[in-house]
């Protein structure tokens, strides 16, 4: 969007009545490729009344389907992979007259663009990547075969976006990338993500620093001591697991067991008192039987893990995953439904556990308006203003919440203003969210 903008074209959130739509697409799980064609789709028929000019499509469908995407969509004007983003002005532009259509893919081994970036998250909080692509190569996923290999950005130009996030009015950063934990193997031959951290850190406007997609067994004594420390580091950890069961771990080509999985846990739980665990889990993979199901949902009942996805299982052509029989779709829609109804429990019981705690919540906008997904665009309307002495109700989070995936909670008080960091006494608990009043008012 920078690049767009230093281009002379005005960034707009709409798609109608404009010159250009750049549709960026995911190819991760079917689902995901089918919304990405139906947008693609209503987006040629309102180009076909002449309400767009150009369609771009840009990302991992681009990536991943370069051979057939612009035959079987011919709507498109051009296609940008994932090594070319920065080639979008180009894409944009056209091609020269009498030209084909510019198709851009760029090497997906390449370094980490370094452009500068428009922030449309939150006037509080921002994503910082860390790093690009991955080298775990687990059965199921076809993220190397998009992103490239794993390529870290040098910690110099990591350190000097996030001064330039904080003097914008940042007050958090999502520290991201496909794992955060192998940060610096790549370029410096050891991990730096303890290293990066304590740097951050340093950043004295930033007051919260969370921990997204760690891979579980490089998380090392180094690190958990870096975050137990830092106060600036939420003690939210993101630790996506995928199963317990040993057999189906290995048919995932994931590394670990299921007891070192639940030793890991058993240990962050010990030396990070009070932590918040995130991971994700898969059921209905090729080999998953009755026995390793059950195996999975005693696990998620006992380690409670306060956060969880769970998914089913996608195959992906081009997998090695995809070569073995799996169970009945069927099969693994009903095991996610139990597992989901296990994993609400478990939450529930988190949320009814902070009934009358005291803590600091983000405050992100007013409840009377509209929260992110319930139109408009994001971020609008809700940069911090003068502080007003009404009583009302405004939505923010704690650091037991991440942005979009945990919920929110609502805080009845006056004085308020987003991007407030307010100390709240939670009341209530109810559908998976929490409610509470202002307690005290905090830098």
């Amino acid at each position: 969007m920078s690049l767009i903008k230093s281009a002379g074209y005005q960034v707009t959130g709409e798609t109608i009545d404009v010159d250009a739509v750049v549709v960026n697409t995911c190819a991760f799980i079917e689902s995901a490729k089918t919304e990405a064609i139906e947008v693609i789709l209503e987006l040629g028929a309102a180009k076909s009344g002449g309400r767009i000019g150009k369609i771009v499509v840009a990302g991992c469908l681009a990536q991943r389907y370069k051979n057939e995407i612009l035959h079987e969509l011919p709507e498109i004007d051009a296609v940008v992979g994932v090594g070319s983003f920065d080639d979008i002005v180009l894409a944009i532009n056209g091609a020269p007259e009498g030209k084909e259509k510019p198709e851009l893919f760029g090497d997906i081994n390449g370094s980490v663009s370094e452009t500068k970036r428009i922030i449309t998250t939150s006037p509080a909080w921002a994503y910082l990547k860390i790093a690009e692509g991955c080298d775990n190569r687990c059965a199921y996923c076809v993220i190397p075969g998009i992103r490239g290999s794993y390529r870290s950005r040098p910690i110099e130009n990591i350190i000097k976006e996030a001064l330039v996030l904080a003097r914008r009015g940042i007050k958090e950063l999502i520290i991201v990338a496909q794992d955060v934990t192998r940060y610096g193997l790549d370029i410096y031959g050891e991990l730096r993500l303890s290293g990066l951290l304590r740097a951050l850190c340093g950043i004295e406007e930033i007051r919260w620093i969370r921990l997204h997609y760690l891979y579980p067994d490089e998380i090392t004594e180094e690190l958990i001591d870096v975050i137990a420390e830092n106060d600036k580091i939420l003690k939210y950890l993101d630790i996506p697991v995928q199963h317990i069961s040993d057999g189906i771990l290995r048919k995932m080509n994931r590394r670990g067991s299921g007891a070192e999985i639940r030793a890991l846990l058993e240990r962050l739980r010990e030396r990070i008192p009070g932590a918040v665990l995130r991971t994700s889990v898969i059921t209905g993979l090729p080999g998953e039987g009755d026995k390793e199901f059950e195996e999975l949902c005693g696990f998620l009942r006992s380690a409670k893990i306060e956060r969880a996805g769970i998914f089913t299982y996608s195959p992906q052509e081009r997998t090695k995953a995809a070569l073995m029989n799996k169970p009945a779709a069927e099969t693994a829609e009903r095991r996610a439904e139990i597992l989901t109804d296990i994993q609400s429990r478990v939450m529930d019981d988190f949320n009814n556990s902070r009934v009358g705690s005291v803590t600091t919540v983000l405050i992100e906008g007013i409840s009377a308006g509209q929260r992110p997904g319930e139109g408009g665009r994001r971020g609008e309307g809700r940069r911090p203003g003068n502080r007003g002495n009404n009583t009302g109700r405004y939505y923010g989070r704690s650091f037991a919440e991440s942005p979009d995936v945990d919920g929110y909670i609502t805080v009845t008080g006056s004085g308020i203003r987003p991007g407030d960091f307010i100390d709240v006494r939670i009341t209530g608990a109810r559908g998976g969210e929490l409610s509470g009043v202002v307690y005290e008012y905090s830098k």
